[in-house]
């Protein structure tokens, strides 16, 4: 894991088993980072990665302050396999948000994952597949996928199947992917 840890904290980027499926991981705060993985992905710009974080305090990177009822809800899904789409309007972060002024963040039940998150920073991962693609099922396909263009690559089990996605509206809880 150290080895991880190391390339994703000197702007690496990597293939990982996440406890949903295989996503190409870097650091959430570092735009060439993410960048990059956009690029590899070939994915449209306007579309904004989901971003792994350890805790709640994990939110306050990306300005975000919840209300104690937002955080109880929240933490209804966390840890597991629930994305959660909260405001971001901080300009600063707009190379991840991509203008939309919100993010989708999840909170891993996997500890080991959450453990390279806390060494490392929140991370965004987006499924290891170019646009258009098929979410890769495995290493092999992964690396098929991506070859040599990224820094690792990391086997694990997965649950094969995306997180869901909701966000949580005056207290309403939507649906956007289930």
């Amino acid at each position: 894991m150290n080895k991880i840890v190391e390339i994703i904290k000197f702007g690496g980027i990597g293939i990982i088993a996440t406890d949903t499926i295989y996503g190409i991981v870097g650091q959430a705060l570092n735009e060439s980072t993410v960048n990059r993985i956009y690029k590899l992905k070939q994915r449209q710009p306007s579309k904004p990665f989901i971003i792994l974080i350890d805790s709640l305090v994990d939110l306050n990177l990306f300005d975000i302050k919840l209300s104690t009822d937002e955080i109880d809800e929240v933490m209804k899904f966390w840890p597991g396999p629930v994305s959660v789409i909260l405001r971001c309007e901080n300009t600063k972060f707009s190379y991840l948000h991509r203008g939309g002024n919100t993010l989708a963040f999840r909170m891993p039940a996997k500890n080991w994952l959450r453990s390279i998150i806390k060494s490392t920073g929140p991370l965004v991962a987006p499924s290891a597949n170019p646009e258009g693609q098929l979410p890769a099922d495995d290493i092999k396909q992964a690396k098929a996928y991506f070859g040599n263009n990224v820094d690792f690559y990391k086997s694990g089990k997965t649950t094969n199947q995306a997180s869901k996605i909701i966000q949580i509206t005056d207290g309403n809880i939507i649906v956007i992917r289930n």
